[in-house]
């Protein structure tokens, strides 16, 4: 089992930054990728971000690109979420996973393993 654990969230006004963290307790398992999922009241989650854990390779939802950045920290086990320009529309709770296969990131079904999310939220 992987516990994967989440921080950073909070209340941010538009305009402004906050940068999220999910730190897996477990080295030893076939990590392919991470990303980062949202959920915002009433609504579906929703694929944000991804990253390959070999070759660092990213991928990002439409709505937040050129705003947030994914990143990886090997040493630590760590994957962060580095969200700047943020606005009301992204209030959501935020969600890392864990893919141990090679699948498709951009989907909730091509992860193995949750965090029990951290809420963002944006006031205007």
């Amino acid at each position: 089992q992987v516990l994967l654990v989440e921080s950073g969230g909070g209340l941010v006004q538009a305009g402004g930054s906050l940068r999220l963290s999910c730190a897996a307790s477990r080295r030893t398992f076939s990590r392919y990728g991470m990303g980062w999922f949202r959920q915002a009241p009433g609504k579906e989650r929703e694929f944000v971000a991804a990253i390959t854990w070999s070759s660092g390779t990213t991928i990002y939802a439409d709505s937040v690109k050129g705003r947030f950045t994914i990143s990886r920290d090997n040493s630590k086990n760590t994957v962060y979420l580095q969200m700047s320009s943020l606005k009301p529309e992204d209030t959501a709770v935020y969600y890392c996973a864990v893919s141990d296969a090679v699948r498709r990131l951009t989907i909730a079904q091509g992860y193995d393993y949750w965090g029990q999310g951290t809420q963002v939220t944006v006031s205007s």
